[in-house]
């Protein structure tokens, strides 16, 4: 057999493989997922939540702010164009009045120990509304020494005035979105953004000792190559950031209707999303950053590399993390909060939003209480989807249950195991190196809540 049978064979297998394992799984940054939500949770169930809470222990804060100066058509994100700049003040103000609420009905003083602002853009807002927010922040809950406070940022609407004003007020990780540099890239989703804008941001937080910048790239996006891939990693990586962050455009069109704007025609099959997944990684690993989970990449300093080293890798809604607190409070229309008890997730239409706000109600929307099977299965998949493996049975042990408990789940991995992507040991699962783009898979099976027809993204 020759070598080029050999590698006509050996694609005709992938092709194979991909075709087979094509299909929607969650992304598994919660369990349960919020499409498993209701409004069985409310704001009474919040505020009781909320008024349970440990005041010892210190919480994270998510701060979403849904404003955007441009549309890009590929975001996923609950946000809308704003020019008027007194709308986002007002949108501060009602922040402002949601953290009274929330003040209202703690047991008492409680120290925040992360910060985030998402969105959105947080760098549409103005320093003054920086200095409001802040300070309502800070008067609930009094920052812990060495907070993290990071942001999600638009360079394209960055000024050096705005870094210098986060910096005074702590900001410690920036995550810049860049996506691809490709200019039929830029123009296939409507963001039209230079290296030399990007290269700029990277400088102005340097020169203001934010510690750490991450960078946000696609890959998936319409029109977008393998080549673009790695030649915007090629031109990016000369800023040599912290961290990189590779997700794969997940096309939802149903759920986002600027995504209409997208042709299904323009977008890479399983097969090129993968072989730009993989170029990506393997030219990150080339220019020495550890491979994080599933999407991210961070130098082997970074606390993302050491957490990874050390085991204690997390995952949330912002992704891969070294946040520890078991609570998150959200802020602001949409947002997502992670409680002892459950989750809660805030009304998303930003009018319903500040009616609740004005008549004097927490602005929830729905959420999910958890059960005891929930935390042992979150714990499993969290595991899998941070280091690759897990050992079910010393997490049943910890839960107090046998490991009988996931006997029905492990059967579903079986056509994984058949195809060298998952391997299996007495009270242990590990996906191995060609397993890894198929990591929601493998999770998915220990999943007793989601259901495979659900409106989830691609798998790969």
């Amino acid at each position: 057999m020759t070598a080029a049978t050999v590698q006509t064979r050996a694609c005709s297998e992938r092709r194979d493989l991909l075709a087979r394992y094509d299909s929607r799984a969650p992304r598994y940054t919660s369990y349960p997922t919020a499409l498993q939500f209701s409004n069985a949770v409310d704001a009474e169930v919040y505020g009781d939540w909320l008024a349970n809470l440990d005041p010892g222990e210190p919480v994270s804060l998510y701060a979403h702010i849904p404003f955007c100066d441009r549309l890009c058509w590929y975001c996923g994100c609950n946000t809308r164009v704003v020019k008027k700049r007194a709308l986002i003040s007002e949108y501060v103000e009602r922040l402002v009045d949601e953290l009274a609420l929330v003040e209202a009905r703690l047991p008492g003083k409680i120290k925040a120990g992360a910060l985030h602002l998402g969105g959105g853009t947080p760098n549409m807002l103005s320093r003054d509304d920086l200095v409001r927010l802040f300070g309502a922040l800070r008067h609930v809950f009094p920052f812990a020494p060495g907070v993290e406070i990071s942001a999600e940022l638009d360079p394209a609407v960055l000024t050096e005035s705005w870094v210098q004003a986060a910096a005074f007020h702590g900001l410690t990780r920036a995550s810049l979105g860049v996506q691809d540099l490709a200019p039929h890239v830029q123009e296939a989703v409507n963001r039209i953004e230079p290296f030399e804008v990007v290269a700029r941001a990277v400088h102005w937080l340097r020169e203001a000792e934010v510690a750490s910048i991450n960078l946000d790239l696609m890959y998936g996006l319409p029109k977008q190559t393998t080549d673009d891939v790695v030649s915007t990693l090629d031109t990016i990586l000369t800023l040599r950031p912290e961290r990189v962050a590779l997700f794969g455009y997940a096309h939802v069109p149903w759920a986002r209707a600027n995504q209409k704007l997208i042709r299904d025609e323009d977008l890479a099959d399983a097969e090129g999303r993968l072989a730009q997944s993989e170029a990506a990684a393997e030219r990150l690993l080339r220019a020495g950053y550890v491979a994080i989970g599933l999407d991210h990449f961070a130098l082997p300093s970074d606390e993302l590399a050491i957490a990874l080293e050390a085991g204690t890798l997390r995952r949330n809604f912002q992704g891969y993390t070294t946040d520890r607190h078991m609570t998150l409070i959200g802020l602001g229309a949409s947002s997502i909060g992670r409680m002892p008890g459950g989750y809660v997730q805030n009304l998303t239409a930003e009018v319903a939003w500040r009616d609740a706000i004005a008549a004097g109600r927490l602005p929830v929307a729905r959420g999910v209480a958890l059960t005891d099977d929930d935390r042992l299965r979150a714990d499993v998949i969290e595991r899998l989807m941070c280091d690759f493996a897990v050992d079910y049975a010393a997490i049943a042990a910890r839960h107090g249950v046998s490991p009988a408990v996931f006997a029905q789940d492990l059967p579903k991995l079986d056509a994984l195991v058949a195809d060298g992507l998952v391997t299996l040991d007495v009270g242990g699962v590990r996906v191995t190196e060609a397993g890894r783009p198929f990591v929601r898979l493998a999770a998915q099976a220990f999943d007793h809540r989601s259901d495979a027809k659900e409106g989830f993204s691609r798998a790969i």
